[in-house]
Order: structure tokens, then sequence, then C-alpha cells
């Protein structure tokens, strides 16, 4: 009964209802329409030509067109309805647009300044580096010293104690905020901070955190002085723009010290409650000229969504071009930032460069596997090439359905030689890629369409960092625990798992 009343009193719950009511009278429209059929049939068959003919030509993946053929074929006028209402997004495009114009600033001021990118004698690392420069508009930095959390609760500890010795400003960006030890023990200290002058400002993503802080949440920030954005407000009538979600993890203290990974501010993130057995996460935090990046990343977001525009000159600290002034590790570091919308799947090309260029291994994680035609080639070519490929998924599943289809996956992937394996004791939240002992990106970024077509997402870039065998040793760790996964255990699923799984995954791009 309990439960039931936590249902029907969130904030989801009308949402669901309305959405419902909606639906029911889009279908009605389309039953009184049907009465005058020669009618139907025509705008119906004109219709779905015009726009499979759109589709085709359209420059974008593969797998989504097939997805939005499939309801258009099947059901013109209704799946063509769809297609038209979804297609467009211009929340999503105008955010998109407000950060290029910001980050392309940025990287205007630091290629004057610098040009470490040169530096990298590498040509495979040099070739990423640049793509990343010129389609994200995202140097890459030296003077930086980087540090890698193998779990959640590493990371809090030294989050709260940076925070504690902030003296100009704390900028805090999270797709997910729940109510809790983290969140209790954070709010408390950011009110200390807000009478010590420091200015706190934070963005978070209203789908994320929709049944976890309350109807209130925005109210209670206000009162403990802490400055807000909310990115993409939930609204009862079904937009497009509800599908394009915020899932950025970012914290940056005085512009000297950034956070990020696949780390929420949620107590599951440090196993202070079990929710799919024990959860594995990681995160890094870098100190040096590289957190400029991560600043302009949240000040370009603020932007955006705020009429209030801050000047990113006034949180440059002032000894940013002293290289005297920073602890520097060996290698490159460069933070990204992938924007939906703007034509360039940032996340995914880097991915699949690393992918392509590997000489070795290839090691991954990731909570979702739902791949695109290019990363299940990618991923297939690179082992059948004797690349040694390996994927860790969860073992526990928090999205059921997510999870038929990540295992739908396995069976082309483990037939071309790559090796997978689900960590035993619970879910395994982090997004990681590492290669070859000199390239490794830690991130927001699932390997699934979300993340790398419809989600706001960064990460980080290292090569030729010490940080790199810490990724390394933790996959091997990580693995070490985990459970291989046998094309003879795939083949032997019952019938109807394989059944659903395959359908599900038609409809891939859109989970």
């Amino acid at each position: 009964m309990k439960k039931l009343l936590k249902i029907v009193t969130s904030r989801a719950f009308p949402m669901v209802i309305i959405f419902l009511i909606q639906l029911v009278l889009i279908v009605e429209m389309f039953i009184i329409l049907k009465e005058n059929f020669i009618w139907f049939y025509v705008v119906s068959f004109v219709l779905s030509v015009v726009l499979m003919v759109v589709l085709i030509n359209k420059d974008t993946n593969p797998d989504y067109k097939i997805t939005w053929i499939i309801p258009i074929l099947t059901l013109p006028l209704f799946g063509s309805f769809l297609y038209l209402f979804f297609a467009k997004n211009k929340f999503a495009e105008s955010v998109s647009k407000g950060m290029a114009s910001t980050t392309s600033s940025f990287h205007f001021l630091m290629s004057n300044e610098e040009n470490t990118l040169e530096e990298i004698t590498n040509p495979d690392a040099y070739l990423q580096s640049r793509y990343l420069e010129r389609y994200a508009s995202c140097p890459v930095y030296r003077n930086t010293k980087s540090k890698y959390y193998p779990l959640g609760e590493l990371y809090f500890e030294d989050l709260i104690e940076d925070i504690k010795n902030a003296k100009s400003f704390i900028f805090l960006e999270y797709f997910i905020i729940d109510k809790g030890y983290v969140w209790d023990t954070l709010v408390s200290l950011l009110k200390q901070k807000i009478e010590e002058g420091v200015d706190v400002r934070l963005i978070y993503d209203d789908f994320g955190c929709m049944n976890k802080m309350g109807r209130d949440f925005g109210d209670r920030l206000r009162a403990s002085g802490i400055k807000y954005q909310v990115f993409n407000p939930i609204k009862y009538i079904v937009l497009p723009q509800h599908n394009n979600r915020n899932h950025r993890k970012i914290a940056v203290i005085d512009g000297k010290i950034g956070y990020t990974g696949g780390l929420n501010l949620a107590d599951e993130y440090i196993n202070k409650i079990v929710r799919f057995g024990h959860w594995r996460d990681s995160g890094v935090r870098i100190e040096g000229q590289a957190v400029w990046s991560l600043t302009v990343f949240f000040l370009s977001m603020w932007n955006s969504l705020s009429d209030e525009f801050l000047n990113f000159n006034d949180y440059l600290p002032k000894d940013f071009f002293k290289e005297e002034g920073f602890v520097e590790d060996k290698g490159f570091v460069q933070p990204f930032a992938d924007a939906p919308r703007d034509k360039e799947p940032v996340g995914e090309n880097t991915y699949l460069n690393i992918i392509y260029r590997a000489k070795k291994y290839v090691y991954i994680t990731t909570p979702y596997l739902i791949l695109s035609s290019e990363m299940l080639t990618a991923l297939t070519n690179a082992a059948k090439g004797g690349i040694d490929v390996r994927i860790i998924t969860p073992y526990i599943a928090d999205k059921k359905m997510v999870f038929m289809v990540t295992r739908s996956y396995y069976e082309p992937l483990l037939e071309a030689g790559v090796k997978i394996y689900e960590y035993k004791p619970g879910f395994i939240h982090a997004k990681n890629i590492v290669s070859d002992d000199n390239v490794a990106v830690v991130s927001t970024i699932n390997v699934d369409f979300r993340s790398l077509y419809l989600h706001f997402e960064n990460g980080i870039w290292f090569f030729d960092s010490p940080i790199i065998k810490d990724i390394r040793d933790d996959f091997i760790e990580t693995m070490e625990v985990s459970q291989r996964k046998t094309l003879q255990e795939m083949n032997d699923r019952l019938l109807a798992v394989k059944i659903a799984g395959s359908v599900l995954r038609i409809f891939a791009p859109l989970l």
C-alpha cells in the first residue's frame, strides 16, 4: 500500500495518465479518419512516401532510419504523425547552438595561447586529438594532474574534501540528484560555503530528478542560497524535447579542480543503499589547466538555460597560464562534450577512433550495450583482426528490457571473438574505454543510442598519462569477479527470449 501511495503521489504518475489520455485521443482521431477510407488511404500513402524519401536522404544514423521506416510503413498516418512530432526538437537544437557558440569562443582563446596539439608525436593520438579540437571545439592540455576512482565511495570522499576548501566558486551539473546521505552531506556543506561568500551554482536534469527530489526541490534550493538552473523542465503535454536529457556529470571547484565520470549524487553510487547488488562506478579528478574546459562546459550550459549571461573570463584562474602554478603529470588530457542535434556524434566517433586504431587490445565497461551498426562492425572487425576486445556489462540489470536488448548483441560479438563479461556482484555503471596502455576515456557516455545520439554528455580523453594504467588495472580487477559469457550459453537461451531480444533490437534507437 505504501509503495502504491508513493507511485500515485509521484510527479511521474499524472504525466503517465495524461500521456495515456493523449494517446487515446490520437487513436480515436485516426479511427474517425478511417471512416473516410479513400481520403485516409490517399493522405496516408502520399505522406508515407514523402517521409520515406526524406528519411532515406537524411544525414543520420541508418539504424534510426530503419526504426522509423517500420511504423511509417505498417501504420502510415499514425507512424508519420509520430515521426513528424518527434523528429524536430527546437529545445535541444537551441541549447546545442548556444553551447556551440560559447565553446567555440573559448577554443579561440586557447588556440591563441598555446599549441599543445603539435606536441603529440604519436600519429594516431594526434589525429584523435585534432578531431576533438576541430569538431568539438575542445583543446588538449598538459599541465594537469589526474586521479582515477574505481569506486564511488572514493570519488565522493575527495569531492567533499575539495568543496570544503573552495574559496571562490563551486559548479555542479548532474543528471540525477536523490534524497539521502550524499545529498544531505553535500547541501549542508554548500550552505556553509555560501555563508563564506562562495558562489554555488547547480544544473540538474528535471527528468533525472523527477521522482526523487519532490515538487518543491527548486524552492528548497532557492531557500538555501544555491543558484540553479533546471535542464528541460518536464511538461504534462508530451513533447519531443523530453527525449533529450542532460546526462552530464561535472563538478568544478575554483576553476582549478574538476570531477567527472559516471557518478550521480545519490546513495546507491557509493553503496550507502543497495538497489542492484554492489554498484561499481568510476570517476576522475583533474587539477590544472584542463579544468578550464569543464568550467566552460558548465558556463556554456548555464548561459544556454538562463537569461543571466556569465562572462567566462570572470572564472578563469589568474595564474592559468603560469605553468609553475600547476602540478603536471606526464601525458595529455582533453575534456570534451557532446550534444545532440549538432550532426556530429563526438562520443561515438571518439570510441570508434580508439577501436579502429587499436594495436593490441580494447577494454570497455558500460551498463548498457545497445550498438549502432557502426559500433558493432568496429568491435567485430577489431576482434576478427586479432585485437583483444573485452567488454564488461552488469550481471544484475536495472532496466530489464534494456538488459534483454544488451544480451541480444552478445551472439554476433562472441562469434567474432569479442570476450564479454558480466559483473557478478551486481551493477556496473562505469563508462570507460582503454586501449594499448596509452589511450583511455572516462566519461558519462553509455554505449547505447541514447548517450551517443540523444543526450548531452561529456568525458575526458587521456593519452600517455599515468592514469591509463589505473583504468586498465581496474578493468582487470573487475573482470576477475565477473562471469564470462559463452556462445553456447547464448545459443541455449529460450526461444522466446531470443525472439523478444530480436524484436526489441529493431526499436533499440528509441530505448
